[in-house]
């Protein structure tokens, strides 16, 4: 008969989830000096604060009925489709990267490769994260990764701020910039003197302001030319950042080929879920000269004590492990897992793949 208590329920949440047993709770309870747990809350909740009768609460129920009822509760969910954008756009992740890279401990539990010689394989996915975004952006340099697309956009108008030759202490934001972009801007703005304007396209060309941040496509969908723009921003020696979709990119004229300084957005469509609004990882791109003022991790090719090519973290001196407070940035290790996720979806696809999703 012994046998039969291997069909015991084990189903219930007080065995699986809340904690000792019987006659653990009776072993504390001798330790302390009281018989039962009424007993010790007589003598540690004072009265006038506790409920003179138990809480109507229903009957316990197993694992299998809470699922029933939740599933239940969840149908009277109204499921539409979302139009809005503005940046954040549903996406399939082969199966192959959800499985291999962000269910995988490697790779999501790893932090900064400050030991490059144990890292090799994570830093060549960085490095081809890396060059994707330049190859889409049409820029020379790209970081490993920043917080998301507003932070980047934020941390765009602090390098334009550093490499501007225009003393101007404001900074121009097209009203087609999303919104949740615009509040960051402000946010980081209020706190080190700048001065935040807002309008149109044809209004950057009447502003003094030593940088603008421009939406490509934008964020009610239209897309505009910013060749000109730009050049007449540039006259007056204001530096231009955008922010743009990398996936728009497979089919867009790169912001770089427009002239622009800086590039700045979100690799979340490249197979990252949406999260309910993050992680994702940001992305920045810039031009050659700008690249000792860019923050975060920028992942460059060396070669090892034997003349190997091998990879390492490049100029560490702009960063806060090393500059501290002198640093570009306080953002370094971003969303590193996110971008390896976004380097391997791109390559998974190919570059036909991604203009044809």
């Amino acid at each position: 008969m012994s046998l039969l208590t291997t069909f015991t329920d084990h189903n219930t949440f007080v065995n699986r989830h809340n904690g000792p047993t019987l006659e653990q709770q009776q072993t504390m309870l001798a330790a302390i000096g009281v018989d039962n747990l009424d007993q010790l809350i007589d003598q540690t909740v004072p009265a006038n604060i506790r409920l003179p009768q138990p809480l109507q609460l229903p009957k316990a129920i197993n694992e299998e009925m809470l699922l029933q009822q939740l599933k239940h509760i969840a149908q009277k969910n109204i499921i539409n489709k979302s139009y809005i954008g503005q940046g954040y756009y549903n996406t399939y992740t082969p199966s192959v990267i959800l499985r291999n890279i962000l269910e995988n401990p490697g790779w999501y539990t790893a932090y900064t490769p400050y030991q490059p010689e144990i890292s090799q394989g994570r830093l060549e996915s960085l490095l081809n994260y890396q060059q994707m975004v330049m190859d889409l952006t049409g820029m020379d340099l790209a970081n490993a990764s920043l917080l998301d697309e507003s932070t980047a956009a934020a941390e765009a108008m602090m390098l334009c701020k550093r490499a501007s030759k225009n003393k101007s202490s404001a900074f121009f934001v097209s009203n087609e910039v999303h919104p949740q972009t615009l509040d960051v801007i402000r946010t980081r703005a209020k706190f080190v003197g700048i001065e935040v304007i807002t309008g149109n396209l044809e209004q950057l060309d009447d502003s003094e302001v030593f940088g603008a941040l421009l939406q490509y496509p934008g964020s009610s969908g239209e897309i505009h030319d910013l060749t000109a723009i730009i050049a007449n921003a540039h006259a007056k020696k204001t530096l231009v950042a955008v922010a743009s979709d990398l996936l728009a990119l497979t089919l867009l004229t790169p912001p770089g080929e427009m002239g622009a300084d800086v590039v700045v957005g979100s690799a979340q469509r490249f197979g990252v879920p949406m999260g309910f609004g993050g992680p994702h990882a940001g992305f920045m791109a810039t031009q050659d000269k700008h690249k000792r003022t860019m923050p975060g991790r920028v992942i460059g090719v060396s070669k090892d004590s034997q003349g190997n090519q091998a990879l390492r973290m490049a100029m560490q001196t702009r960063e806060q492990h090393i500059r501290r407070e002198k640093a570009t940035s306080n953002i370094c290790t971003a969303q590193a897992l996110l971008a390896n996720m976004a380097a391997f979806y791109a390559m998974y696809h190919g570059p036909e793949g991604l203009k044809n999703i």
